[in-house]
């Protein structure tokens, strides 16, 4: 009762603080202390997600039903390797401000798809973005290094470290103050297989792709970003952007053109976890 009475002091002690960006947190009622569990943190309405496929493998969501209608859920990777700590100390910025105020400023909701190294380096944006009704938190893995060999020169997690990897991730959201990270991975590079979607299975996450690329990391043009996505973007549709400043420089200023247009296209955005419920997702 001690350690829950501290816990909602601080929350509403951090009430008034800055959110992620310079901008403001949004006041909201103290949530109750998270418990500690190896994966998700429960909430009083599980979100959705896919059943275990043959043989136990973790199902692979890549978009939502085409006859839902025009909807499209834009989401954000916030990578960190691990071994980047160094590279951050030392100057190199890996939040991205702009691009989430853009979000807020333009009411776009999102997923923002966090590695645990991100959420202890910016514990404070990390919180805001968790706290703010318009985003939803997933897991990015905890080191982001690849669940295969080979993966964009990723190093290379081991087999039996990769469900560990997952937990510790969702144990940093929680130390960072993030409430309730959704039971959603996405593999760092994108790479799996097999092996890896078995040995997350005991985590109980969907693993969540896409199917429209965004092509903003380290890209130049804010424009060839933005016309890749809406020539991608179909009803039901998933795209992968990047909210960290350093791998994706431009993605803020192709936002800005993408979600109006879009909308006059009849497009209503939507997070991953509607998506997967329209797609029959389970509780």
């Amino acid at each position: 009762m001690i350690s829950r009475a501290r816990n909602v002091i601080t929350i509403a002690l951090l009430g008034a603080a800055l959110a992620a960006c310079g901008t403001q947190e949004a006041p909201r009622s103290a949530p109750p202390a998270p418990s500690a569990p190896a994966t998700p943190s429960a909430a009083v309405s599980r979100p959705p997600t896919l059943a275990p496929g043959p043989a136990g493998l973790t199902r692979v969501f890549e978009n939502g039903p085409r006859t839902l209608g025009r909807t499209v859920a834009l989401t954000f990777d916030a990578d960190m390797t691990a071994d980047q700590g160094p590279r951050a100390a030392a100057g190199e910025r890996f939040d991205h401000p702009e691009l989430i105020a853009a979000l807020r400023a333009l009411r776009v909701p999102a997923t923002v798809f966090m590695t645990g190294r991100w959420a202890e380096e910016y514990p404070v944006q990390a919180r805001a973005i968790g706290r703010d009704p318009l985003f939803e938190v997933a897991n990015h893995s905890y080191s982001h290094h690849g669940f295969t060999a080979d993966c964009h020169g990723l190093p290379t997690l081991a087999a039996d470290r990769m469900r560990a990897d997952v937990e510790r991730a969702y144990a940093a959201f929680r130390a960072a103050g993030v409430p309730d990270a959704m039971p959603y991975f996405r593999f760092p590079g994108g790479c799996y297989d097999r092996q890896a979607l078995r040995a997350l299975n005991a985590t109980g996450v969907t693993a969540v792709q896409w199917d429209v690329v965004g092509g903003d990391a380290f890209a130049t043009d804010p424009d060839a970003v933005a016309r890749q996505v809406l020539d991608g973007v179909r009803p039901g549709s998933v795209v992968v952007l990047h909210c960290t400043r350093s791998a994706a420089p431009t993605t803020e200023r192709a936002l800005r053109r993408i979600v109006p247009e879009l909308r006059a296209r009849g497009y209503r955005f939507v997070k991953v976890s509607e998506l997967i419920g329209a797609a029959g997702g389970r509780r």
